[in-house]
């Protein structure tokens, strides 16, 4: 271990849609997370890993925590948000100006009984014309009792400034955890499936967008005559017959679309040539059917 060399793990948690992901992508640098104005965006505990010379940030994006789980994914996602309590050197709760709250809520007791440095990230004050915010952070506090508070906007990047210096603050000395250049620990075929589900919540509207899980099946760099290029082939499970349907399109121009997106998302991702094949199949009720999830990676 490096003398005077502070390592942790950092992990992010709150309800869905307050600007967990922003946040997390806003701290990354980069774009760590699918980030989208519908709820549920986030389905897995993404780490990301922030490296400088005299520290290493251990960034855990986790699902946001639903307190009536209705089917089976909820529950594991549900399950992966509150794993995040159990491994976190400094807890980083987000919460916004419209965030609704019951007393009786599982996360409530889970963050005062917490010893773990915790931080109160109250989001969405660029929404603020007067101080809402202020007397809400005030509000949290006496009722949970923060080590630190922060009033931001993730979406334009404000009141962040301060937030890794206070994060880094609270770390212990520790070991370098990951290669120094290392920015994930996620696989990339991980990204490819994040990016093709973040344009499906994006064009497709109601319950379709979440009866849907996306497996990329290939990915293979390749030579072709115009130079360097990634063939991607992935497949988009989908509840009922209906919903293939409406994920093909008439005559195949709604997928077409999703494509086309995709596709130019994942160029600049991967700073390559992207060839990509999509495909709908039908698995009835996998959200509720535990062999599906498992092979989806819901552990």
């Amino acid at each position: 271990m490096v003398e005077g060399h502070r390592s942790g793990f950092v992990n992010v948690i709150g309800h869905a849609n307050v600007g967990k992901s922003t946040l997390c992508n806003l701290l990354m640098k980069d774009r760590l997370s699918v980030v989208n104005s519908k709820p549920q965006t986030t389905r897995h505990r993404i780490l990301g890993i922030l490296s400088d010379e005299h520290y290493q940030i251990v960034l855990s994006d986790s699902p946001g925590m639903i307190d009536r789980p209705s089917y089976e994914l909820q529950k594991k996602m549900n399950d992966y948000a509150f794993s995040s309590f159990e491994d976190a050197d400094v807890i980083l709760f987000v919460t916004d100006l419209y965030d609704q709250f019951e007393e009786t809520e599982k996360l409530l007791h889970v963050l005062k009984s917490l010893e773990t440095p915790k931080f109160l990230i109250v989001n969405k004050i660029d929404l603020d014309s007067g101080e809402k915010a202020t007397e809400l952070a005030k509000q949290w506090n006496e009722k949970i009792g923060f080590t630190a508070t922060f009033l931001i906007s993730a979406k334009e990047g404000r009141g962040t400034d301060d937030l890794l210096a206070a994060i880094v603050e609270q770390l212990p000395e520790g070991p370098v955890y990951y290669p120094k250049d290392q920015w994930t620990d996620k696989p990339e075929r991980f990204f490819v499936s994040e990016i093709i589900r973040g344009h499906i919540l994006s064009l497709y509207k109601q319950e379709v967008p979440y009866s849907c899980e996306v497996v990329v099946e290939t990915f293979k760099h390749m030579e072709s005559r115009s130079g360097p290029i990634i063939h991607i082939m992935a497949t988009i499970f989908v509840d009922r017959k209906t919903q293939k349907s409406i994920i093909i399109g008439e005559k195949g121009s709604s997928i077409k679309k999703l494509g086309t997106q995709a596709r130019m998302e994942i160029e600049t991702f991967f700073d390559e040539k992207v060839h990509l094949e999509l495909y709908v199949q039908v698995k009835e009720n996998w959200r509720n059917t535990d062999q599906n999830l498992r092979s989806f990676g819901y552990h």
